[in-house]
């Protein structure tokens, strides 16, 4: 007889929103009513101005092995309240990123790669297959949300690549245009946004370059049209809005450790045991609700990565 022991972060797939109830986007909002009232979805969550090219890969066939064990957040409440700093210190930047232009949209691979190159983001969105996958997210601010993510494991995008053997990070950098990113013109921040991983990280099977969300092209204030999910870890190694991959054998220092590296660390992998310098970690708002639920360590996809990080556990900067 075989057992099945679930994961963690797994439930029943009895449990999981069922595929045609998510795929209708009317019987989707008026089941997520009991985590919070949703009305009418804003304009900018269907159109920003332009047709999307890669409307047609959407939405992208559900992987079943990445289940959640809490409901969906409603998409009206995770299309407004979002960090995207290049675009206001505040959540409610929605509006303001409609203003970044998407396409064209360049990606640029370069470092410790056999030759350098770059690829503009549709031709890379169709060298991949894309699939869905339900993903916890936890904000280093101690709140959370669950999300159905769409787009390709970043260890094809890695192998795309092709980085030589001395590379052990990869860069990563968004772009940068104060001229529609207000937030860019202050001074006092380190743009452009820079976030780097291991090349062992960036390999894991959990790493996830997002391309779409809620079953169609992603919005631009999740990041369009190239962000970052590694659930494990907390936002702000999220990157959104990628323009360049660089490998590399030199660990890089990213945006928010630039700019308070006690806070913000490099690593950033979620533990309720050890507290933000301001505030605690143990429990987390669930977002467009009043509800506190435990934080999970690694977010609760231990099993998945706790072994990349053996020797490391009792160093602080391994969580922060």
């Amino acid at each position: 007889m075989l057992i099945k022991i679930a994961r963690g972060w797994e439930i029943p797939e009895s449990l999981v929103t069922p595929e045609d109830i998510f795929l209708n986007r009317r019987n989707f909002i008026a089941g997520a009513g009991s985590i919070a009232a949703v009305g009418a979805l804003p304009e900018f969550a269907f159109a920003a101005g332009e047709a999307d090219p890669s409307a047609d890969l959407y939405p992208a066939k559900r992987n079943p092995k990445y289940k959640i064990p809490l409901e969906l957040t409603p998409e009206k409440v995770n299309l407004t309240y979002n960090n995207f700093y290049e675009f206001g210190s505040h959540k409610k930047i929605s509006e303001a990123a409609q203003a970044l232009p998407i396409r064209p949209w360049e990606v640029v691979f370069d470092g410790d790669v056999e030759k350098p190159f770059k690829l503009g983001i549709d031709e890379l969105i169709r060298k991949m297959t894309l699939q869905e996958r339900l993903y916890r997210h936890r904000c280093v601010e101690a709140w959370s949300m669950t999300i159905p993510w769409s787009g390709f494991p970043m260890k094809d995008l890695v192998a795309l690549a092709k980085p030589l053997s001395k590379a052990k990070y990869v860069r990563m950098e968004t772009f940068k245009n104060p001229s529609v990113a207000r937030g860019q013109k202050a001074a006092w921040y380190p743009w452009p946004y820079v976030e780097g991983l291991t090349i062992e990280e960036a390999t894991n099977e959990l790493a996830f370059m997002v391309t779409g969300a809620y079953g169609k092209p992603m919005a631009k204030q999740f990041g369009a049209p190239l962000r970052l999910a590694v659930p494990w870890k907390y936002g702000f190694k999220h990157i959104k809005s990628i323009v360049r991959f660089t490998f590399t054998d030199k660990q890089p220092k990213s945006f928010w450790e630039q700019i308070q590296a006690r806070e913000y660390g490099f690593w950033a992998n979620v533990n309720p045991k050890v507290s933000h310098p301001r505030w605690s970690q143990a429990t987390e708002r669930v977002l467009g609700t009043s509800i506190r639920v435990p934080t999970l360590l690694f977010n609760g996809y231990g099993e998945y990565v706790a072994d990349m990080y053996k020797g490391m556990e009792d160093k602080q900067s391994t969580w922060m």
